[in-house]
This record gives C-alpha cells, sequence and structure tokens, in this order.
C-alpha cells in the first residue's frame, strides 16, 4: 500500500494533524482532493479497498445532538444508510455524518470528504469535484450503483455547503 498511514488519526482533523506536524491545514479543498487522489492513484483494487477502510477509523462517532435530528438528513440515492449534516460556521465549512458500520468503503468516502472540506471557506468546500471518484479510480473498484451513490453523498455535501454558505 502506497501510505500505511492515510488522513488524519481517529478523532483529529487535518487542522489537528497541521498543528502538530506544521501540515496542510491551509491547504485548499481542491489540493487536499488531489493528494488524497494521488494516494489512491497507484493502488490496486484491493488497496484501494482497505485504503478506504482505513479513511473509515478516522470518521468520528456522531454527537448525540445530531442523532436527534436525523429526519431529511439521509442520503436516499445511497443504498447505504448515510446521514449528513454539512455545517458553516463563522465561514468556515465542517461535515458530521453517520454511515452504517457494515459499509465501511462508503464510510471511509464520507471520511474523506468531510477531512476535504474541513476548515475549509464554505464557498470554497461547495465547490467540491465532481471528478474525484473517476480520480481516485473508486469506480472500476465500486461498481456503478456505489459510484452511483457516492455520487449523490458529494452533491449532497456540495448543495448543502452552498446553501448554508449563502445563508
Amino acid at each position: 500500500m502506497g501510505n500505511p498511514e492515510p488522513g488524519p488519526a481517529a478523532g483529529t482533523t487535518m487542522a489537528d494533524e497541521a498543528a502538530v506536524t506544521g501540515g496542510t491545514a491551509g491547504d485548499s479543498v481542491a489540493e487536499r482532493l488531489a493528494r488524497i487522489a494521488d494516494e489512491f492513484a497507484d493502488l490496486d483494487s484491493r488497496e484501494k479497498l482497505e485504503l478506504l477502510v482505513e479513511y473509515a477509523a478516522s470518521l468520528p462517532p456522531l454527537p448525540a445532538a445530531y442523532a436527534a435530528r436525523r429526519g431529511d438528513s439521509r442520503v436516499h440515492e445511497c443504498q447505504t444508510p448515510v446521514f449528513l449534516w454539512p455545517e458553516v460556521i463563522d465561514g468556515r465549512a465542517g461535515l458530521v455524518a453517520e454511515v452504517a458500520p457494515e459499509a465501511p468503503t462508503v464510510k471511509g468516502f464520507v471520511a474523506v470528504l468531510a477531512e476535504a472540506v474541513a476548515g475549509r471557506p464554505a464557498t470554497e468546500a461547495a465547490a467540491l469535484d465532481d471528478t474525484f471518484i473517476d480520480r481516485t479510480g473508486l469506480t472500476e473498484v465500486l461498481g456503478i450503483l456505489r459510484s452511483r451513490g457516492l455520487r449523490a453523498i458529494l452533491a449532497r455535501v456540495r448543495k448543502s455547503l452552498l446553501a448554508a454558505g449563502a445563508g
């Protein structure tokens, strides 16, 4: 596998890591996604799935305050139960999410998106690139149906951040 420790450690954000390592908290969403796509680029199918599962571990558990507010937070286009709460606080984007534990690859994808938008300006985060999934090679690994679900997740995050940033 190309990078044995993808993304930040469980319970931390890229900003936390950057504070410790002098790393990449200031990177744009596009730069973060490009770096992650590069991680996936040279991996074989099995390694790509393993990397997604490793990313899944970095998605924090759902805070109790969100569990009571599931309402229309579910991404119905995705077969996996995925609940998203894209937020903008003080002009900065964030993504709180819950993904069924039996779907670690979907959870890993959501964790990637959460790290990509974390702390970035809402307008920048709302410009998530549709080609990200293709650049990782995940479409070939996960198949059309799952890829369609991932695209729906990405579209939901983008649309919600755009709406929240405009308000």
